[in-house]
């Protein structure tokens, strides 16, 4: 139980009464993808997200690889400190992004080195996220996936029917490319979603806000501080907030108690929540 902490446990308990009383039909969830419904580690080996598997293996260039990492150097620290204020975050992130992106459509990126990094088993879902995404399928419950992803939202659709996981209650928001006839990248449609600027304001001009749009219960799930964010722009009566902290903890623990309902630490399972789910319904 050292893994799980409740920041109120009186608001907690309020909140799940609430969504409770409400009904299955009433809710949605909002996540974020990488480390939040994957795991951040795999035998000690930090794991953080799709694009790093690409920037760390033979998929492109060695020019890539080394450009690559060296963005990701300059910019992870950036991300990850909780002191750095919003907008010089925002303003690296955009940075960040817009750099990589021009970087990976010039070193040749093609659908099928996202079949490979898919293949390469190097990804994995977080310990009991398979229960829980069943569950939500089973009882009809949306669950909109938030991610900014740098493979974009095709990855995540391509590991997820690997996992035979891809249901129709699944809704992805995430970056997208255009690509040619010879399924190379040739462009990034706008706006480049990252870390700071995610949220369900996006989400109303897409098709399957009406899905969600009278469930205005939502738990929400992320690993950043800034993944509270998703919610912004989305009227809500309910809201319980379940943060992944998955490294710095000692440096991050305060804030993340501050910004979520619950914090999950050391890389933790999806067991919470899924008893959150099977309490509540």
């Amino acid at each position: 139980m050292e893994n799980i902490l409740i920041s109120n446990p009186r608001k907690l308990e309020k909140l799940k009464k609430s969504i409770s009383k409400d009904g299955v039909k009433k809710l949605h969830i909002l996540a974020d993808f990488d480390r939040t419904m994957t795991r951040a580690f795999i035998n000690g080996e930090n794991t953080p997200s799709f694009i790093s598997i690409l920037r760390n293996g033979n998929y492109l260039t060695s020019d890539y690889v080394r450009r690559a990492r060296n963005l990701y150097t300059k910019f992870h620290p950036i991300e990850i400190n909780s002191k750095v204020p919003p907008e010089d975050k925002k303003k690296a992130m955009n940075e960040w992004w817009t750099t990589h992106f021009d970087l990976l459509i010039k070193s040749g990126l093609n659908k099928k080195d996202l079949e490979k990094v898919v293949e390469s088993n190097k990804i994995k879902l977080r310990d009991g996220a398979s229960e829980f995404i069943d569950f939500l399928y089973n009882h009809n419950i949306p669950l909109v996936i938030m991610s900014s992803s740098g493979l974009g939202g095709d990855i995540i659709s391509m590991f997820l029917k690997k996992e035979r996981k891809i249901h129709n209650n699944i809704y992805i928001v995430s970056n997208s490319y255009e690509w040619d006839k010879n399924g190379n990248a040739v462009n990034v449609k706008k706006p480049i979603i990252h870390v700071m600027n995610k949220n369900e304001t996006v989400v109303k001009n897409l098709p399957f806000f009406n899905v969600i749009k009278n469930k205005k219960n939502i738990i929400l799930l992320g690993d950043n501080l800034e993944d509270i964010r998703m919610v912004e722009g989305f009227t809500y009566d309910n809201l319980i907030k379940i943060g992944f902290l998955n490294e710095s903890i000692k440096e991050n623990l305060k804030q993340y108690k501050l910004n979520y309902d619950v914090v999950l630490l050391n890389d933790s399972s999806m067991d919470y929540i899924n008893n959150l789910l099977r309490s509540l319904f």
